[in-house]
């Protein structure tokens, strides 16, 4: 399994870590941000993890480019979490940086 080789899926594993400790601290009535969250980062990695297994780099590419849209979905919902006054940005703002961190190193995992 080679994916475990890449950088960006281990930061993106240690997004996944501090996620149950940012949705305990989201009030009742969010169930949907935070559900949104969650199926938004594990598609991230499981695109990943099943791009960097195919042998076509047009398969890679479909994949990665998947992955890359996760990516930019939760980062958008870290947002709102911020918006509605939900977490504070303090908390947010190292999440969204490895996000956005991963995001670039998986795009440079793309070739035409």
């Amino acid at each position: 399994m080679n994916h475990h080789r890449l950088h960006c899926y281990q930061r993106l594993l240690c997004v996944a870590r501090t996620v149950p400790s940012l949705l305990a601290i989201i009030p009742a009535g969010y169930a949907d941000l935070q559900d949104q969250l969650k199926r938004a980062l594990t598609s991230a990695i499981l695109n990943l993890a099943e791009g960097n297994g195919r042998r076509s780099q047009r398969e890679k590419n479909r994949f990665f480019d998947i992955s890359i849209a996760s990516i930019d979905e939760v980062d958008a919902a870290c947002d709102l979490l911020v918006a509605f006054a939900l977490v504070p940005f303090l908390v947010i703002e190292p999440i969204q940086c490895d996000l956005r961190t991963s995001a670039a190193m998986i795009i440079k995992l793309r070739r035409l």
